[in-house]
């Protein structure tokens, strides 16, 4: 990696990592807050991408590809995590 490659890393993942913490604040926020159960639901699901979002950021940092695999997991439960309760909510509506 070039000099400038390695300085614009320098100071992009630090501030990454500080806006994922802001929305993190704010999805933290939306979950205590959440009027209704599918606001809850989204704001947990939020944070959880955020954290694979970490997880993702932290790979590149400490140049460790075993996290991406980890993020990449981590993403494809919070889906069908997030689908399944989905259509609970749903069907619990119709009925």
């Amino acid at each position: 990696m070039s000099e400038f490659g390695a300085t614009m890393l320098g100071w992009t993942l630090p501030a990454v990592m500080a806006i994922l913490a802001l929305a993190t604040a704010m999805a933290v926020f939306r979950l205590v807050r959440g009027p209704t159960l599918p606001d809850h639901v989204v704001a947990l699901d939020l944070i959880g991408t955020i954290v694979a979002g970490i997880v993702a950021i932290h790979a590149i940092r400490t140049a460790q590809p075993v996290y991406i695999y980890a993020s990449l997991v981590l993403g494809l439960v919070l889906f069908l995590g997030t689908v399944a309760i989905g259509y609970y909510l749903e069907r619990k509506v119709t009925r």
